[in-house]
């Protein structure tokens, strides 16, 4: 199955723990509201660092996903793996095993984002067993 629609998206950036601070990684909430086939809330966080080279970054996050996907209802966690070099971005979004609850129970899939004139865009590739 594919959904595909839009997000909104709120990072809010946090305190790093104090053995975290020396070390240059930045941690932020994630707030986004999903609409489309993903009709959905999601509450996160992330963990980021930012080299000394412009355009080159790296990313962890993860983020529980609760609404209606396709009409069913229910949860999961998507696990961000990016990085940027020298501007150059690669992302992978996957659906953390075994963490779909209710009708979403069994969902497997992954998901690719795009952003266009400042709006952010997913397509979700999906199955449920």
């Amino acid at each position: 199955m594919l959904a595909k629609g839009m997000f909104e998206v709120k990072l809010e950036p946090q305190a790093s723990a104090p053995s975290l601070v020396k070390t240059g990684l930045g941690r932020m909430t994630i707030d986004k509201v999903y609409e489309g086939d993903l009709v959905a809330h999601s509450l996160g966080e992330m963990l980021a660092f930012r080299t000394a080279t412009d355009g080159s970054a790296g990313y962890v996050a993860l983020e529980r996903v609760s609404g209606n996907l396709h009409g069913r209802h229910g949860s999961f966690v998507l696990q961000h793996d990016g990085s940027m070099e020298r501007g150059h971005a690669g992302l992978s979004v996957r659906v953390v095993p075994d963490s779909g609850t209710e009708e979403l129970a069994g969902l497997r899939g992954s998901m690719t984002i795009e952003i266009e004139g400042g709006q952010h865009f997913y397509a979700f590739e999906y199955t449920v067993s």
